[in-house]
């Protein structure tokens, strides 16, 4: 079978294509707001090390078994260990679970995006009671969320090559050319958004804490796709001969790069509209769709800067998407063999059956909670802040103890010398799983309101 299978034709499209799951909603409105509320300029430097240490590692790992098997996650930690398949079970839940409700928040961008399209703005700009409003309706949320599962289902039957690789190709190098415009744009009309600037890039010690620390690590974990199958299967499709090391630099670059560029475009936007308002600032989702259309609206030409910032959002969304379906699709046809046609009918009417329920949350069953979330919420909760941090927690005790890392090693040196095996070993053995298990920990005394994240 791993000769038949789909491969991307060479590093770029790899690079490219591994980058846009990468880079989703998370990056454009999580990391600005966690920046913002951890102190701006310390909370980045605590991601950065972060990143080239805890996720660099995690990374390397998964995409080395992917292209070690030159299979999807199930199949993957059954072919290195028949005893340890139940990683793999575990990762290929993420990616269902999440895929459903990430398609609903998809929708509500589209929704965003059409509406500054149309040059409604002005009513967007009513901030939390617009958005509110909208998503407490019944019908037309399930419409845009079916409008944006179609759309991700277009481009996954189109395959590897043709679809999943050539979209990320055009569409990861317009969201870079878009940030930098918006962000620009921003900083020089809006009055006061060089102070914001300074509060984001300047390290401000006295704002650092151990909820800092965490707060980076949980982010740096969910924005770079890690232990949900994905770089699994995208290291599946990954040719011998290009370099795994090099390569997740690469991926890093862009994650890291368009994360801190979002923060650049809405912190010191967000800053100066609310005159430095902590509140303000750490508003959550509130911030994408309740606060910027309020700023948009009092810039020059805010509808037109609006619907580009809408459309830069949809590209962070719709490749993410991407990425978590060829997920799921890879996993099932690896188990079941069907064809691609078939499995993305199978993954979609899973998606109808817990996006559904996902959006009437907010609206017709809102009354509904578990552990006292929302669906959506709920559904968030389970696959980020647990079932992500054990496959993780797991996949390095697997590496480290039983796998042994040189396999690993190994694997990273075919397309290249690996240059940071003595940190990988470090890393993967020790860091890594204090790190997951701080992660684990602090996420469910969160969600029971023991603590803050």
């Amino acid at each position: 079978m791993s000769s038949e299978r789909s491969s991307f034709t060479g590093k770029i499209g790899f690079v490219l294509a591994a980058a846009g799951s990468a880079v989703g909603l998370g990056n454009i409105w999580r990391f600005p707001y966690l920046a913002a509320k951890y102190g701006g300029g310390i909370f980045l430097l605590v991601y950065i090390v972060l990143a080239i240490t805890f996720g660099f590692t995690l990374m390397i790992t998964e995409i080395a078994i992917g292209r070690k098997t030159k299979l999807s996650a199930i199949g993957a930690y059954r072919s290195l260990n028949k005893k340890f398949s139940f990683i793999g079970y575990l990762a290929a839940i993420v990616p269902i679970i999440i895929l459903p409700y990430y398609s609903v928040i998809g929708g509500w961008v589209i929704k965003y995006l059409a509406g500054f399209v149309s040059g409604r703005g002005d009513a967007m700009a009513s901030g939390m009671t617009y958005f509110g409003g909208f998503i407490g309706t019944t019908v037309e949320p399930i419409l845009w969320f079916l409008l944006f599962l179609g759309l991700t289902a277009v481009v996954v039957l189109l395959g590897v090559e043709k679809g999943v690789e050539k979209v990320s190709k055009i569409m990861m190098p317009a969201l870079i050319a878009l940030i930098l415009f918006i962000a620009i744009y921003a900083i020089v009309t809006i009055d006061g958004a060089w102070e914001g600037v300074k509060y984001y890039f300047m390290p401000d010690f006295s704002k650092f804490s151990i909820m800092t620390v965490v707060a980076a690590m949980g982010q740096l974990f969910y924005s770079m796709s890690l232990a949900m199958g994905i770089m699994i299967t995208y290291g599946s499709y990954m040719k011998k001969d290009i370099s795994i090391e090099k390569s997740a630099k690469q991926i890093e670059i862009f994650d890291t790069g368009i994360a801190i560029l979002a923060g650049l475009l809405i912190v010191p936007a967000v800053y100066a509209f609310s005159g430095g308002d902590e509140a303000a600032l750490g508003a959550g989702p509130g911030l994408m769709f309740g606060t910027l259309p309020q700023i948009f609206d009092v810039m020059p030409f805010g509808d037109v800067i609006g619907a580009v910032f809408f459309i830069m959002v949809f590209f962070a969304a719709i490749t993410s998407s991407i990425s978590l379906m060829e997920t799921v699709v890879s996993i099932i046809q690896d188990r079941f063999h069907t064809s691609r046609r078939m499995t993305c009918l199978i993954v979609i009417g899973i998606c109808l059956l817990l996006g559904i329920p996902s959006s009437l949350g907010f609206g017709l069953w809102s009354n509904f909670t578990i552990l006292g979330l929302s669906i959506l919420d709920f559904f968030d909760f389970i696959s980020n802040n647990v079932i992500m941090p054990l496959v993780a927690l797991a996949t390095c005790i697997f590496v480290a103890f039983v796998l042994k890392p040189k396999s690993i090693e190994d694997e990273l040196e075919i397309g290249g010398k690996a240059k940071k095996r003595y940190l990988f070993n470090i890393v993967v053995k020790f860091i890594a799983p204090i790190c997951l298990i701080v992660i684990l920990v602090s996420s469910v005394l969160n969600v029971f309101g023991v603590i803050s994240i």
